[in-house]
């Protein structure tokens, strides 16, 4: 039978712990774990178990990557402005808010982001992380909660959202030192899947107070915004992740009860994928890179600090060898 290095070329590494980012065929030996250990891409995308929140809530903002995250602000507790921070394994506390709030929303990276918005009575104040501490800057225009932000801490959106209570369609461009209003959605919608850049943003179902649910799609192109596929059905309160409008995720949400579904966006059309364990609505998503992510925190029947962590169809994971 023929060695390892004669087909390959060379013999299987020895390292201390696991390569960060491995390829698929990829075989190592872990002297740590005492195990051989090799990377091969799933056949289909997967929810596993991540680390809980320190503190369980709902209704809070999200930035950054499956294994990079912050999370901030939040209920229960009235107007909440702790922040915590995700390594890829578990979540710790850092610098609050200057403003507390629920219902806000965050986009950028866990050492680079914009949380903009929030309830309670509804409110217009944006802040940016820099990895340490936050910063208030220039504020939207239109004062809301349950909103949507997509791109980074120089070039982002903020649109849709609860004035009060009512819905709106008010899309902010911000370029770095104000905000501009730009092109408005065609459907007011609260608390729905959003994520993508300044110039490829969704938005995705949704609420619309004295109004049926939503269930459209809209999709922006840095002009206007664009009617697209239906969710499968009228779904409030769920939650996503994504690089830009042409593919991402969305999880969970409500009718009562709060689902485990997770629906994968090609661009076009929504296809259920594989359900979470934990069912949740108002929870938080962030994710960008590599079809993978995080579905943080949420409410069903009350609130969790529950983490599940996306693994999209495709991408390499980690797998132990065994004799068996």
């Amino acid at each position: 039978m023929a060695s390892y290095k004669e087909i390959f070329g060379t013999n299987i590494e020895v390292l201390a712990s696991d390569p960060a980012n491995p390829v698929t065929g990829q075989v190592w030996y872990n002297s740590t774990d005492n195990v051989v250990k090799g990377a091969a891409a799933t056949a289909s995308g997967a929810w596993a178990t991540g680390g809980n929140l320190n503190t369980a809530k709902y209704l809070m903002g999200a930035a950054g990557t499956k294994t990079a995250s912050i999370v901030a602000g939040g209920d229960p507790s009235p107007n909440l402005a702790l922040a915590e921070l995700y390594n890829g394994t578990s979540w710790t506390e850092v610098n609050d808010l200057n403003n507390g709030r629920y219902w806000v929303a965050g986009s950028g990276t866990s050492t680079a982001a914009l949380f903009a918005g929030g309830d309670s009575p509804s409110k217009a104040n944006v802040e940016t992380w820099n990895g340490t501490s936050w910063t208030e800057i220039a504020d939207i225009n239109q004062a809301r909660g349950g909103l949507g932000t997509a791109g980074t801490t120089t070039a982002n959106l903020a649109y849709a959202g609860r004035a009060g209570a009512t819905a709106v369609v008010s899309n902010e461009l911000w370029n770095g030192s104000s905000w501009t209003e730009v092109g408005d959605l065609n459907t007011a919608r609260i608390t729905f899947a959003f994520w993508g850049t300044s110039t490829s943003s969704i938005a995705g179902g949704g609420y619309n107070p004295g109004s049926p649910n939503v269930q459209g799609t809209e999709l922006w192109n840095g002009t206007s915004w664009t009617e697209s596929g239906d969710l499968p059905t009228t779904c409030v309160a769920l939650k996503g992740f994504g690089v830009d409008s042409s593919e991402g995720y969305a999880f969970g949400g409500t009718p009562t009860p709060a689902t485990t579904a997770t629906l994968n966006w090609n661009g076009t059309s929504w296809t259920e994928v594989a359900a979470m364990t934990v069912a949740r609505s108002d929870g938080a998503g962030s994710g960008n890179a590599n079809e993978s992510g995080l579905a943080i925190g949420g409410y069903n029947t009350g609130v969790i600090a529950t983490t599940e962590e996306w693994t999209g169809a495709g991408t390499p994971l980690v797998y132990t060898f065994t004799d068996s």
